[in-house]
């Protein structure tokens, strides 16, 4: 299989480097950095392009740097550097050589077909989504196409039409063993340098996966508290149930013979400990590895306050099911799981739990 090099042929008029494949905050985001120097669509639903078509594509990144890029209908002219092209048709697949997956982890499967209908075969597909049963279902259902696991460590805010980065971290793609493959991931990661994209390669994915869902393990919690992030973070008794939840985790990852690996500043393993800190110390060393916007909420929150349908079950679930395959228990990841599941079958949003009510729940008091 012949793996191209990330760019269309320009004979296309509507050649396209890079699609998004559902433009949520992260797509809108990280492609719209890209669509200053790349061709780039953001394919998605009318709630998030409508205010795109009346006003632009505005972005701003937790360093201050900011961005606003007209907007132009993909089916209306030809692509091209500078405007970012918005469609609501997946056809557009078939002219781009570089697809994002930035749908919801439940949504794989649809994006899979979708792939399968429209996008050539050989297309790159890099998958920016959580947890890690999403890379491995499009690596197992596209085999004609050049699979990359891809992660995202930081969050975006959309209103309206404005995405602002609210917290610090990297994008990290999978380099893989073999050459053409690497070749192509060595040149989306020059891309996302040069539109300003912290970025890293990294053989060892699949640990850096592991590693990025111990962190995002905080997610639920959040969701549960309904608070923003550094709100949370500055309570203590909200770490210890985060730090608690790590531990777990840990226990089980060691059993699995997976390695906690760096990414950016942060070291996953020592996590439980940082939370553990008095606050004064927390405050200190945490303040060293990761830049927090005071209104910031994990995404698992905002979706859990807007009645959406949560990941958690690709993010604490993740680690249930990795003790179950090992013949262990993950009850107090199990527990967050339960609980969220619960708050959404209700349909209220956030319960607001404070720490001491979510610490009785979860059998920690």
């Amino acid at each position: 299989m012949d793996f191209g090099s990330g760019h269309m042929n320009n004979r296309d008029a509507k050649a396209l480097d890079y699609l998004v494949l559902g433009a949520g905050a992260i797509g809108c985001y990280t492609g719209g950095w890209l669509a200053r120097d790349r061709t780039v669509a953001l394919l998605g639903r009318a709630s998030i392009l409508d205010p795109l078509r009346s006003h632009g594509l505005e972005l701003e990144s937790v360093s201050g740097s900011d961005l606003s890029l007209p907007a132009a209908e993909f089916e209306s002219g030809p692509a091209r550097p500078g405007v970012v092209c918005i469609t609501e048709s997946p056809s557009a697949l078939s002219h781009c050589k570089t697809i994002l997956v930035c749908v919801k982890s439940a949504s794989t499967d649809e994006a899979v077909e979708q792939i399968q209908k429209y996008a050539s075969p050989g297309a790159t597909v890099i998958s920016l989504q959580n947890g890690l049963g999403a890379a491995r279902i499009l690596k197992e259902n596209l085999k004609d196409y050049n699979v990359l696991a891809g992660m995202v460590t930081y969050n975006v805010v959309r209103t309206g039409n404005h995405f602002r980065q609210s917290t610090s971290g990297p994008l990290m793609i999978e380099l893989p063993s073999d050459e053409p493959k690497a070749r192509v991931a060595r040149m989306v990661h020059a891309d996302m340098e040069a539109a300003g994209i912290e970025a890293y390669l990294r053989p060892d994915m699949e640990n850096v996966q592991w590693s990025k869902l111990l962190l995002n393990l905080n997610n639920g919690i959040n969701a549960l508290a309904g608070v923003p992030i550094r709100e949370m973070l500055s309570n203590r008794a909200y770490r210890r149930i985060i730090a608690s939840c790590m531990k777990e985790a840990i226990h089980t990852y060691k059993k699995a013979g997976i390695k906690l690996v760096r990414l950016g500043k942060i070291l996953p393993g020592i996590a439980p400990a940082v939370l553990g800190l008095p606050d004064f110390l927390f405050f200190r060393v945490a303040s060293t590895m990761i830049n927090i916007d005071p209104t910031a909420m994990t995404s698992l929150a905002q979706d859990l306050i807007a009645g959406k349908k949560t990941e958690i079950d690709f993010i604490n679930g993740e680690v249930v099911r990795l003790a179950r395959s090992l013949g262990m228990k993950a009850p107090l990841n199990a527990a967050v799981v339960q609980l969220v599941k619960e708050a959404e079958e209700k349909g209220s949003g956030s319960p607001k739990m404070p720490a001491d009510a979510m610490a009785r729940e979860l059998g920690l008091s």
